[in-house]
């Protein structure tokens, strides 16, 4: 019997097909444009809900696609082939989607679950803080019971897109769990709510989803803002983070397909001393080198969504870390070639390849910085003992 494990079905080849040629109708420009003027790429957002690109790996009975996280790793992939990949895909239908439809109530899943799914609602997600850096057992944001209702305490950095949110989901501590190991409480937190303020952070990244630091000052949450257990596992957090990590590699994946592209394109055109300069093994080894990494990177990612689909956590959280780190590799290595080979056209806003620079590099700090990659894989894979 032949096995077909590597071969993608034809509802994933034509899920594939039909996202890189709707994605393309926007592409690099439009995504600059939007970026550079500070302005939301709102059609783009609502057109890929309305088409069921945001919410493929959400339950169908509650809107969404009924897929996984390999359809939806998919998805942002080949949006970043396109050039305009979005940072909320992985924050709200990786992330909270699947935290919300695995933990939450029938009432919280009816609610939260049908927006983020078809893209009417946005939800970010706040777990980092200014004094726990990549420590999250440092996390201080502290939830104290007020009668039945939850007063919610604390500071978080590094937030993407509040702006465009109607809601957040807040990582945070309950009073009686604020020493000890981390045991972390889960708040649907609305971005109206009174004490909840946000200020933008001033980056170098071309984005047209911006950063914030927020600021939770006493806020009111009733009893239902809570999402899962009280004094939930740290697999209910994991549930979230193994998806952000899948989805960071897609992103990275697609964002160095997209600059192999444009680089190949060029090398094969450009003609210096009567030859494409694409058949100097100086300019064409090096851009072989990316693509096998990225390729390789690929099946990492894939291998990842695989195992969380079928239930593997453990599995998944080794592939899914593994999977980020060589796709930011392989998309730092890739944008930085593509700039190598251009030239000084690489460097222009013409050829759209040194807008990426910064984004690329991205991927080997966020979600998670390659170093903590490395501990994880040394500590979990290798069993070598703890460095922190």
């Amino acid at each position: 019997m032949t096995d077909t494990s590597f071969i993608e079905s034809e509802e994933r080849q034509a899920l594939r097909k039909a996202v890189s040629e709707w994605a393309s109708g926007f592409g690099q420009e439009y995504y600059l444009r939007k970026a550079r003027s500070h302005e939301h790429t709102t059609e783009l957002w609502d057109e890929a809900g309305k088409l069921g690109f945001l919410g493929v790996n959400l339950p169908e009975e509650y809107g969404g696609g009924g897929a996984g996280m390999y359809e939806l790793s998919l998805v942002m992939e080949e949006m970043a082939a396109a050039g305009c990949a979005l940072l909320l895909m992985v924050v709200s239908p990786a992330i909270n989607g699947t935290i919300i439809a695995k933990f939450g109530t029938d009432e919280q899943k009816k609610r939260w679950v049908p927006g983020i799914a078809d893209g009417s609602l946005t939800m970010a997600f706040a777990i980092t803080e200014p004094e726990a850096g990549s420590n999250s057992h440092r996390i201080t944001t502290t939830a104290r019971r007020d009668g039945s209702d939850w007063i919610l305490k604390g500071q978080k950095v590094w937030i993407s897109g509040v702006d465009q949110a109607q809601a957040v989901l807040v990582v945070g501590r309950t009073e009686e769990a604020k020493t000890g190991k981390l045991r972390p409480a889960l708040f649907v937190v609305p971005t109206d709510a009174p004490g909840f303020t946000f200020n933008p952070i001033d980056m170098e990244l071309i984005s047209p989803e911006r950063q914030f630091q927020v600021f939770l000052d006493d806020v009111r949450l009733p009893a239902d803002a809570l999402v899962g257990q009280e004094d939930a596992a740290i697999a209910q957090l994991f549930a979230g983070l193994n998806p952000e990590r899948i989805m960071g590699a897609a992103s990275s994946i697609g964002m160095a397909r997209f600059a192999l592209s444009k680089a190949t394109d060029y090398v094969k055109t450009r003609q210096v001393w009567g030859t494409p300069i694409g058949a100097h093994q100086g300019l064409s080894h090096p851009l072989a080198q990316c693509h096998i990494e990225v390729e390789l990177a690929k099946l990492m990612m894939q291998k990842s969504a695989t195992l969380y689909d079928n239930g593997d956590d453990a599995g998944a959280a080794e592939t899914a870390n593994m999977a980020k780190y060589a796709a930011a590799e392989a998309a730092t290595r890739s944008v930085d070639q593509a700039v190598q080979s251009m030239g000084g056209n690489g460097l222009s806003q013409e050829y759209g390849v040194a807008s990426m620079l910064v984004s690329a590099r991205l991927g080997r700090i966020a979600p998670v910085s390659r170093e903590m990659v490395l501990n994880f894989v040394a500590q979990t894979s290798l069993g070598l003992p703890r460095s922190y």
